[in-house]
């Protein structure tokens, strides 16, 4: 028999794999909840594992992605060969965004379908007027989800609808732009709900959001807010938790055995077995591009060559990062990749690659069943580097950086004074969270995309992406068009 996944399954992986419509919410659970008084059983627990079906399924779990905050930077290329999906690499690599762009109209999309059924959950509990744990619970799940949905739009787009109400018929999802003050005040206003409502783990159960997700997201936005006080507290109320700690093997960190595991705040959860298989694109697009035993994905989102030289030596995340061409796989089991060409690129992004093991055991050779990394703890840990620093705590901020650095296998930073500390934080952002999606953010909180990225094509527009055409159709005029587009 196959090898089978040995993990407690999440209940967003216990539903198939099916569109993403109205339909998904009415459906139960594959399988039976061992303790439902545990999980905190309330009326709308059913269309609450709608919502995380929908992660998964739609747009927001899948490789659209790393398009908006991966290849946008200076640290990823499209990749796969030049005439693939070449005109979202002229989109997303050279920053010649176009409002009728497929992946931003889905991304915009999938992010709506799921603060829709976020909003009907949280309307139907409190007009029900019901106040036991379970319903607690339930919206409070829904109000985390819709949080995280309404911070990633705001990112993108900048001003976008703030819509909260019950969508019953087509015109109800139709408004204008509200201000991003005003956004991030519901955001700021559900995670605070959250946070007081939903467990600090979830033993049986990993995947659901937690109160660490919550103030993690929270930290978060008040980091993009500039607000280094909150930044700080939120990020402390994480770390004394005790819940979470750094995974002290980075090869464990990206492989199924770091599925959930001790440094996860909040994950997409993936999940193969011997008959079920519940997964997206995400890694799949990610994977060698070649043929035979290299046949292993579509090869998108790359390392450029100012990443690979981004590290410093002796740091053991440049090999759990960097996966190249000609090279030796560095123990996965693969042996040595062929050279670049016939592979289309030099650079491949390891934290997608898998061990020549698990492909074996599961029978596929593209990676199915690794979950999408949204928070983890060594996130918390630099965001409160960056709030301690810029609060002139940069003793502690030291502290902090150094636990990373620590497990990359470096020695202690040397920076001392707050400039030169800001700095480090910087970098040790970047070789961090090398291809997950943070870099592009990164530069522009920061005020350093024009700097960095201008040699791209980047200009201070192109922080916010144009709002898909097809929304400003459907609205009739309602919705607006972001300026300078």
């Amino acid at each position: 028999m196959k090898f089978k996944r040995i993990a407690i399954l999440c209940l967003m992986g216990l539903f198939p794999i099916v569109s993403c419509n109205d339909d998904m919410l009415d459906q139960l659970p594959l399988g039976e909840v061992a303790n439902p008084e545990e999980l905190g059983v309330g009326g709308q627990e059913t269309a609450v594992f709608g919502v995380y079906s929908l992660m998964r399924n739609s747009g927001v779990g899948q490789w659209q992605r790393y398009w908006f905050g991966s290849i946008r930077s200076d640290d990823a290329a499209k990749g796969s060969t030049a005439g693939d999906s070449a005109a979202n690499g002229t989109a997303f690599n050279d920053f010649q965004y176009v409002a009728t762009n497929g992946l931003s109209t889905s991304w915009w999309n999938s992010h709506y379908q799921i603060i829709f059924a976020c909003n009907e959950i949280i309307n139907v509990i409190q007009d029900s007027g019901a106040e036991d744990p379970g319903s607690l619970i339930n919206e409070s799940e829904a109000r985390a989800i819709r949080a995280w949905m309404y911070f990633e739009l705001r990112r993108d787009y900048g001003e976008v609808p703030l819509i909260t109400a019950t969508i019953d018929n087509p015109e109800d999802a139709i408004a204008p732009k509200s201000s991003v003050v005003a956004i991030d005040a519901l955001i700021e206003e559900d995670l605070i709900y959250a946070a007081q409502y939903l467990p600090l783990t979830w033993s049986n159960y990993p995947g659901r959001a937690t109160s660490g997700f919550a103030n993690s997201l929270l930290a978060k936005l008040y980091l993009y807010q500039q607000n280094w006080q909150g930044a700080y507290d939120k990020c402390n109320e994480v770390i004394s938790s005790g819940a979470y700690s750094l995974d002290p093997s980075l090869v464990n960190l990206f492989e199924i055995e770091g599925d959930n595991g001790v440094e996860s705040i909040f994950e997409i959860q993936q999940l193969v077995t011997d008959n079920q298989n519940y997964a997206d694109n995400y890694f799949i697009s990610q994977g060698v591009r070649g043929t035979g035993v290299w046949n292993l994905g579509w090869g998108f989102n790359v390392p450029t060559q100012g990443l690979v030289d981004a590290f410093e030596p002796g740091d053991t995340r440049k090999s759990n990062t960097i996966l190249e061409s000609g090279q030796d796989d560095g123990g996965f089991g693969s042996g040595v990749l062929p050279e670049s060409p016939p592979l289309a690129q030099p650079y491949w992004n390891k934290k997608a690659y898998t061990k020549q093991a698990q492909r074996n055991s599961f029978n596929m050779n593209a990676n199915r069943w690794e979950n999408i990394k949204i928070i983890r703890y060594a996130d918390v840990i630099l965001m409160a580097a960056e709030a301690a620093n810029e609060l002139g705590m940069t003793s502690e901020a030291s502290t902090l950086v150094n636990q990373i650095r620590s497990r990359a296998g470096l020695g202690n930073t040397t920076a001392s004074g707050q400039s030169s500390m800001r700095n480090a934080i910087k970098q040790e952002r970047r070789v961090e969270f090398a291809l997950e999606e943070y870099r592009f953010y990164d530069l522009v909180r920061w005020g350093d995309a024009s700097s960095v990225l201008g040699a791209l094509g980047y200009q201070p527009r192109h922080e916010f992406y144009p709002i898909p055409q097809e929304a400003i159709d459907q609205s009739g005029g309602v919705l607006v068009q972001n300026p300078n587009y």
